[in-house]
């Protein structure tokens, strides 16, 4: 460079742009004159570069710092895994040198091999059963082992990390194995993001751009597997695409991975806040939405399960069905006292719960009657609009004593609930008890009549049928019990000798019968016998404070 200078009078040179700057221009300078100093992990990437850079090789001179640096690469650095990845993660700021010197390819290498030796053994017992125990259920899915050799990676930059997971697989690493590894990845370089409240704080556009990056590069290195990443993980990481924005297909690949294990997430993996200022929701309700298509459009696919050849998602376990109608009831009913969420809202995500998942309709109403309280200033069409979603006939009984005296349900709802509680009272009067469980009508009334007037007469002539209807059952069972004592009578010549002293009397109807074919209805009227005798005592009509207390 001196040399090649025009300038007679030289007595500086300026190089900016030798790697390592002044510390590794010392380390060069030191070994030219002879002062001894010691080579390490941490330093031999640095020597290596600025040796290139100043051309020290065996050309000039024998053992040369070139030939010095390669000798300790080969013969120590990168013998060890965690060797090779201190100086991988030192060589990032020595690129392009050190990409050209083929130093960063070299510890990628190294790196992948070392990280397929060392898992050698616990995959062996895994690439056995790995296809099965991929495409078996949730109970029997092997967890891949987090291998001591990961926390060691997550220290490398995104783009250097990608490439030694890619390099580890072209070396025979099964991807479903690498879950562990990009879970402790994200958790430590997602770290510092507030996700889990409403709305976003700033942070600076570098630090949102490289954890953007991040995300994004970790999302499409996730497995393609199933059940080798955790729902709480995915719905960390969709908080955190929405969170920073990433793209649109980063999202609804997450949002996929999601729906195919919605049979495993619990409601706190689907609350899912709402990162906007503009008055909103609380919840990011389509998001959620979104994810409950997928599930359905993959059930609706077949019983398959992982993915085929061409990476498409397939199906989840149909055993999955009723726990996701579960979970999405809870979830309707955790967002239902929402102010701000429309009815349109509600009753789109409401009706992608599945029918079959449903044994009974008290999550839904559940969910509904918390809508209807937490939005008084509804019309009574949108009312209507909102009930409909629920079947009345597979409410329990004790939903059924909640609906009958539920004020903030429209008359009709109500006048359906009455309708097949009869139907259950006739079902146990037939023989049949079952039914009051499960009733089966042949056919619906018509319960929706902009008629009010003839909506209250329905409902006033229902509840005294079903009153008379509990008297008739009352009755028979009086009947029962004389035929059953006098048949006793008849078969010994003379009366029982355990009858109670007051056996002569009509017996008096017990209320633990009543309650249970009545419970839910509320109050009673006091009973009369069919011969016009009055019983014995007759008992006043609860107040109006003790509706479900019947006994």
């Amino acid at each position: 460079m001196v040399s090649e200078s025009n300038d007679a009078d030289l007595s500086e040179i300026q190089t900016p742009d030798i790697p390592g700057g002044a510390e590794a221009f010392e380390l060069a300078a030191k070994f030219c004159y002879g002062i001894n100093f010691e080579i390490s992990i941490e330093n031999i990437a640095l020597l290596r570069c600025v040796a290139e850079y100043l051309e020290m090789t065996e050309d000039y001179a024998v053992g040369n710092l070139v030939a010095r640096t390669e000798a300790y690469l080969s013969e120590m650095a990168l013998k060890s895994l965690a060797g090779a990845v201190s100086v991988l993660h030192l060589s990032e700021n020595l690129l392009p040198l050190a990409e050209k010197i083929k130093l960063v390819s070299r510890c990628i290498d190294a790196i992948a091999f070392m990280a397929c030796r060392e898992s050698q053994f616990s995959m062996t017992g895994r690439s056995d059963t790995g296809n099965e125990g991929i495409l078996s259920s949730t109970m029997s899915q092997p967890k891949p082992i987090v291998d001591w050799w990961a926390e060691e990676l997550t220290i490398l930059r995104i783009d250097i990390f990608q490439r030694v997971l890619v390099a580890m697989m072209a070396r025979g690493f099964k991807q479903y194995a690498l879950g562990p590894i990009l879970m402790l990845y994200a958790q430590k370089s997602l770290r510092g993001l507030e996700i889990f409240g409403k709305g976003r704080k700033k942070i600076e556009l570098q630090q949102e751009h490289e954890k953007r990056v991040v995300l994004e590069t970790i999302v499409s290195l996730l497995p393609r597997e199933r059940n080798v990443l955790s729902v709480s993980f995915l719905s960390m990481l969709l908080r955190a695409a929405i969170y920073l924005e990433t793209t649109v297909a980063c999202r609804l690949d997450l949002e996929k991975r999601m729906a195919l294990q919605l049979g495993q997430a619990a409601l706190d993996d689907l609350l899912i806040p709402s990162y906007s200022f503009t008055g909103d929701t609380l919840f990011d309700v389509d998001t959620i939405q979104r994810i409950m298509m997928n599930y359905l459009e993959y059930t609706v696919e077949g019983n398959r399960l992982g993915y085929q050849a061409d990476g498409e998602y397939v199906s989840p376990p149909p055993s999955d069905t009723e726990r996701v109608g579960k979970l999405m009831e809870n979830y309707l009913a955790e967002i239902a006292s929402d102010r701000n969420l429309t009815v349109s809202r509600f009753i789109g995500l409401a009706e992608l719960i599945p029918e079959q998942s449903r044994i009974t309709e008290d999550g839904m109403y559940r969910a509904i009657d918390i809508f209807l309280k937490a939005h008084p200033a509804l019309s009574d069409m949108e009312r209507k609009k909102v009930c409909s979603l629920m079947d009345c006939q597979k409410l329990s009984r004790e939903a059924c004593a909640h609906a009958a005296q539920n004020d903030r349900l429209p008359v009709q709802t109500v006048v359906q609930v009455l309708y097949y509680e009869q139907q259950r009272l006739r079902d146990v009067m037939n023989g049949n008890p079952m039914g009051g469980d499960s009733p089966a009508l042949p056919s619906k009334v018509n319960l929706y009549s902009t008629d009010i007037h003839a909506v209250s007469d329905e409902i006033s002539k229902l509840k005294r049928e079903n009153e008379d209807l509990k008297i008739e059952l009352v009755k028979m069972k009086m009947r029962l019990k004389e035929i059953e004592k006098s048949g006793g009578r008849s078969a010994t010549g003379s009366p029982m000798s355990n009858t109670s002293p007051s056996a002569d009397k009509p017996p008096l109807p017990r209320r633990s019968f009543i309650n249970s074919v009545s419970k839910k209805l509320g109050r009673l009227y006091p009973f009369v016998r069919s011969e016009g005798n009055s019983i014995a005592k007759t008992r006043a009509r609860p107040s109006k404070n003790r509706r479900h207390s019947i006994s």
